[in-house]
């Protein structure tokens, strides 16, 4: 149901996307809960290695992520689809442009800070911090501003990614974002473009 409902305050104080229930116990943040799971299902090393030095190298991403590519990629998103969706007009052409130049700045921080020369993020095996990483970049991809376009050592790391994953599982997770343009053609209701406009608005100032 809707995040801002007093069932989902029940279960994110937040209110907010992604959140767990597993029984009794609720948790908020995606970051949080891919730890949680990953602990509780005791899932291969590799994704959140128990060597420290590995485990550390895969929490300094995820600790740099949420401030760079973050906070540029999902922009895409909103100002290309979801923002003329419940606004009913398009952003000006500027504001996309001074996202894409903020997303490119961390790209290249993601490339030679953290990608360098190795398959995945903390090494040879693929890891939390891989999957956290593409699926932020996959959303500018389905709104047309494809960012591994002229970066081979990008495209590289996520067909590693993608064969990793399983093609197929690859794709089903993200057919909702590569087909999020569809979303235009769909009718909102009144009440929730007037509840909504603002607030997405304000998001992106």
């Amino acid at each position: 149901g809707p995040s801002n409902s007093e069932g989902a305050g029940k279960v994110s104080l937040l209110k907010k996307v992604p959140a767990l229930k597993d029984g009794d116990f609720t948790l908020a943040e995606c970051t949080a809960i891919l730890l949680y799971l990953s602990r509780k299902y005791n899932t291969p090393d590799h994704w959140y290695p128990s060597d420290i030095q590995k485990r550390a190298q895969v929490d300094e991403y995820l600790s740099w992520h949420h401030a760079n590519i973050r906070a540029n990629a999902p922009k895409t998103m909103w100002i290309k689809v979801l923002i003329p969706l419940f606004t009913g007009q398009p952003l000006p052409s500027e504001k996309l442009q001074e996202v894409m130049e903020g997303l490119s700045t961390s790209l290249k921080q993601f490339e030679e800070r953290f990608l360098q020369d190795k398959a995945f993020i903390i090494g040879s095996e693929i890891s939390l911090a891989d999957l956290v990483a593409i699926v932020e970049l996959m959303q500018p991809v389905g709104v047309g501003c494809d960012v591994f376009e002229d970066r081979p050592r990008l495209m590289e790391w996520r067909r590693r990614v993608e064969d990793a994953v399983g093609k197929e599982l690859f794709f089903q997770a993200h057919e909702m974002i590569l087909n999020i343009k569809e979303l235009s053609n769909i009718q909102i209701d009144p009440q929730l473009k007037e509840h909504l406009a603002p607030v997405l608005m304000k998001m992106l100032k």
